[in-house]
């Protein structure tokens, strides 16, 4: 059987964040050796932060490699927790531009569309299975004005369409310590990048079981309509 294919994204550094661990927790969580994820073909990207990235490779991603799941991470420097977002909304900043000093001229995504749009109740899964971890991690209701919130638009349009990924899902993480020092005393209560690895691990492991199941219902789908 072929394997499930899972598309891990995150984003490069953009103005005002010199420095996005997002980058580094794709590549750690590529590397993952577990026999759980055998069957699991893993594809890792990094966005540069503009929209016209978004646009031009989030869709040539999805043509290429038909992934079954989108797990998609993003900084939150201001979030001192794990933020599962579980809904994306029909709005952009027209105050901030990206990394290419791009504006957007509308405040709407999408003209003429819902103002709000979700991920679906596996979300409350992924939660569940990065608490576990032990780190901090909440539910959120918005994924802000920038480019996660629009990643996260784009990616659950992706799952409307016949042949894009059946699940999706955005993650923002806070702004993590670079090194194991600790030069201030706050900095014991701040997650760790290993503690997002783990977190990560475990939301990966999660999608990873859910990407299975939406395979074994399909099969039995078929299954009985040929009976039939």
């Amino acid at each position: 059987m072929d394997k499930r294919r899972i598309l891990i994204t995150g984003f490069q550094p953009f103005p005002g964040a010199p420095y996005n661990p997002t980058e580094k927790l794709v590549d750690r969580l590529l590397r993952l050796r577990r026999p759980a994820l055998d069957d699991i073909e893993r594809i890792g990207h990094v966005f540069p932060v503009t929209y016209a990235a978004v646009d031009r490779e989030l869709p040539a991603l999805i043509a290429a490699h038909k992934p079954d799941a989108l797990l998609m991470f993003g900084l939150a420097a201001r979030t001192p927790f794990v933020r599962i977002e579980t809904r994306a909304r029909n709005t952009v900043t027209q105050i901030w531009p990206d990394a290419e000093q791009t504006r957007v001229l509308n405040r709407t995504i999408v003209a003429e569309a819902d103002s709000t749009r979700r991920f679906g109740p596996h979300t409350r899964k992924l939660l569940r299975a990065a608490q576990r971890t032990g780190v901090d991690a909440r539910a959120s209701l918005s994924a802000g004005y920038y480019l996660c919130n629009y990643l996260s638009w784009r990616a659950i349009e992706a799952t409307c369409s016949p042949n894009g990924p059946r699940l999706a899902a955005f993650i923002h993480v806070p702004l993590v310590p670079r090194g194991t020092i600790q030069h201030h005393k706050t900095d014991a209560e701040r997650v760790t990048f290993e503690q997002l690895v783990d977190a990560g691990e475990a939301m990966l492991m999660e999608m990873a079981y859910l990407v299975r199941q939406f395979r074994l219902a399909a099969i039995r789908e078929g299954e009985l309509c040929i009976a039939t």
